[in-house]
């Protein structure tokens, strides 16, 4: 028979404390989209576009990376919740050989595959050779990039969500500053009646590629450091060869999960491409609403991340009445916080979209899909937050095969139908979206009141 928990006020200062760094750096990075955006929009719609046509990928490239963080982050947070140090130090310091091996292989395919991505985006001719070279200078750091993902999970694993945010608050400045100069060209302006010459470097959208390339070395150094030097989690004096013993564990939580996001993320690649089809003015509206609701599921991603490192915590610690206390209160907390965010996406829709552009025919069509989408951000967060909880105790198979079918069997199938059989447009391709987000929020809603994501009451899962 399922137990059930409670709501637990108490909690709720844990979950803030862990969840607020988290939803702080994530809206600084947002806020950098929003400017980076608006600083590419305001060269014209093709340059927004050849921004946007192979952002899909990254999500493809980051998410694959931060699959094999998810492995890490059980084993952790289980050790540390057991009260034992030196299992999780040397876990670290298989995260330091991982990062190593996989951040120099996407290092060479992203850059051996840089000039036919977008061919296989179906961008516009037009804009291919502009999206090549964007792409190959983003990902000639993956390296570091890879660094700052795996090693910022080992941080807040520990439970350390401040660290991640004070160096992403620092990487988000400099990007800012940097685009700012490799942008624009040089101009003059008046200060106090006197004139004076701000420098720039006239790069355009190569520009904003080098300002976020030199963004990700120093964010993978800073985060290595913060690891290095951290008192709890630090691989210093451990062994970096490849120990199957913690590897095992590991993988068997992140192989499920690196699968769904491999397949979800080339399914967000798919989606894109179909998009792309459109035409520009369908590709800038998409990538332009991405960038606006990407600020309001902060709250999720937020929540996922404390959800995650408790429930690993509560299931290392053998504390089953934390970790049923905990679902039962970190889920309503959820739904509250994304029923605000999605309000406020519907009031605020067509200001935020002319933001970053002032073509109307982009405004319109941005400002429809928003929302549209808007009303199902409380049904998108559900889902999120319970996967987290998921990811802390290590079951990652249920959220694979919901996340693959959800993405493939709806999203995909139902965009290709309205989109190359009906003739529809992106708006019917946004409605696909949201239908694939409701069918996550039923899945993982009943997947969660059957218990069947309890630890404590499924010993298969020991």
């Amino acid at each position: 028979m399922k137990e059930k928990g409670r709501f637990d006020r108490a909690m709720l200062g844990t979950v803030f404390a862990l969840a607020w760094p988290t939803m702080l750096e994530q809206l600084t990075q947002t806020a950098v989209q929003y400017i980076d955006t608006a600083m590419v929009g305001s060269l014209g719609t093709k340059a927004t576009a050849a921004v946007g046509a192979t952002g899909t990928v990254s999500w493809f490239i980051g998410s694959t990376v931060s699959a094999v963080g998810v492995g890490f982050l059980a084993y952790i947070a289980r050790k540390i919740g057991a009260g034992e140090p030196e299992a999780a130090k040397k876990a670290t310091a298989q995260t330091c050989t991982m990062t190593l091996l996989v951040g120099l292989f996407l290092t060479l395919v992203t850059t051996l595959l840089s000039r036919r991505v977008p061919v296989w985006m179906q961008v516009d001719p037009d804009i291919q050779d502009l999206a090549s070279r964007y792409f190959l200078i983003l990902y000639s750091p993956m390296l570091f990039r890879t660094a700052s993902i795996l090693f910022g999970t080992v941080l807040r694993s520990a439970g350390d969500t401040r660290t991640p945010m004070r160096v992403g608050l620092v990487v988000n400045a400099m990007n800012i500053v940097l685009n700012f100069f490799l942008i624009f060209p040089a101009r003059n302006i008046e200060v106090l009646g006197h004139p004076v010459t701000i420098p720039g470097a006239a790069l355009g959208v190569e520009g904003a590629a080098l300002a976020s390339a030199a963004c990700f070395v120093y964010g993978g150094a800073a985060m290595f450091r913060a690891v290095w030097r951290h008192p709890v989690v630090s691989p210093r004096g451990r062994s970096l060869r490849p120990d199957p013993q913690i590897l095992r564990p590991c993988f068997r939580v992140a192989f499920p999960n690196m699968v769904q996001r491999f397949a979800t993320s080339f399914g967000y690649v798919v989606f894109a491409t179909m998009i792309n089809g459109l035409g520009g003015t369908s590709t800038a509206a998409h990538t332009i609403a991405n960038t606006v609701e990407s600020l309001f599921y902060i709250p999720g991603y937020g929540m996922q991340t404390a959800a995650a490192t408790l429930s690993g915590n509560a299931w290392g610690a053998k504390d089953h009445d934390r970790l049923k206390r905990l679902g039962s209160t970190v889920i309503p907390l959820e739904v509250f916080l994304m029923v605000i965010s999605g309000a406020l996406l519907f009031l605020t829709a067509e200001p935020l979209v002319r933001i970053f552009s002032r073509d109307e025919d982009v405004i319109r069509l941005g400002t429809t899909v928003l929302r549209m989408v808007a009303v199902s951000e409380p049904f998108y967060g559900v889902p999120i937050v319970v996967e987290g909880l998921m990811q802390g105790v290590g079951k990652t198979t249920a959220p694979f095969v919901y996340n693959v079918i959800g993405m493939w069997a709806v999203r995909i199938t139902g965009t290709f139908v309205c989109l190359r059989l009906l003739g529809l447009g992106l708006t019917a391709a946004w409605g696909c979206m949201i239908a694939h987000n409701l069918f996550l929020f039923f899945l993982f809603v009943y997947h969660y009141r059957s218990g069947r994501w309890d630890p404590f009451l499924d010993s298969a899962s020991q």
